[in-house]
């Protein structure tokens, strides 16, 4: 596992981003762990977290593309914090975006927020993460709706490994539905690898319950790809 990937998991610990417990999903599943982007609160953690961002961005999708977009509301720090270190680490002068939840009917008035999109426009979307793709399908008509936009792939933060709406994952879904790469800066398979039994900063995050417990999980819910 590449370095960055295991500071990454860290990192969610330490920020509160990352839990073990009992929670439940959006979607109404028993989850014994949960991953919250609400709850990255300070200036330093999002620079952090757009950096962390742009390494899976730069290496899934390199950094010749257009429009870097985040759904409303979660997706807003996202991209801003994204494109900064993308500018930052790689050079790259990439146009941030998102919509609002409620189109503005005064002075620079629209659904978008941040950089226009036309087309010929390529654009990479951004998320937190995605358990049945459920934005994915309010984010793309908007994208459309601007012109002849290349859409080239959705990244999150976590891949939950789940199924969504089927036996696949969310993002295999995603993937075959809108034709479009996925990729996530983690996934929760390496979450488990790199924290399982292993002390961290005193505490075993992952013992041998909790391991039982997301076994048990994925039984339930795991994605077959």
């Amino acid at each position: 596992m590449e370095q960055y990937k295991e500071e990454f998991i860290e990192f969610m610990v330490d920020c509160q981003v990352l839990k073990f417990g009992a929670f439940v999903t959006k979607s109404g599943r028993n989850t014994p762990f949960f991953v919250n982007t609400g709850f990255y609160r300070t200036g330093e953690q999002l620079r952090r977290l757009g950096g962390y961002y742009a390494k899976a961005i730069a290496s899934k999708y390199g950094t010749d593309f257009d429009v870097l977009f985040g759904p409303a509301y979660k997706g807003i720090p996202l991209t801003v914090a994204t494109s900064m270190e993308l500018s930052a680490q790689y050079g790259a002068d990439i146009r941030y975006c998102s919509n609002r939840k409620e189109v503005k009917d005064h002075g620079d008035k629209g659904i978008l927020l941040g950089s226009p999109i036309g087309d010929g426009d390529r654009i990479v979307i951004i998320e937190d993460v995605t358990t049945a793709g459920t934005s994915i399908g309010e984010t793309m008509p908007i994208l459309k709706a601007q012109g002849n936009v290349d859409v080239l792939g959705l990244v999150v933060s976590v891949d939950r490994m789940e199924r969504g709406n089927g036996k696949k994952s969310a993002l295999s879904e995603i993937r075959e539905k809108y034709g479009m790469e996925t990729t996530a800066i983690v996934t929760m398979s390496e979450v488990v690898e790199h924290l399982y039994n292993r002390p961290y900063k005193g505490q075993i995050i992952i013992d041998d319950a909790m391991k039982a417990a997301i076994d048990a999980y994925y039984k339930q819910y795991g994605a077959e790809e």
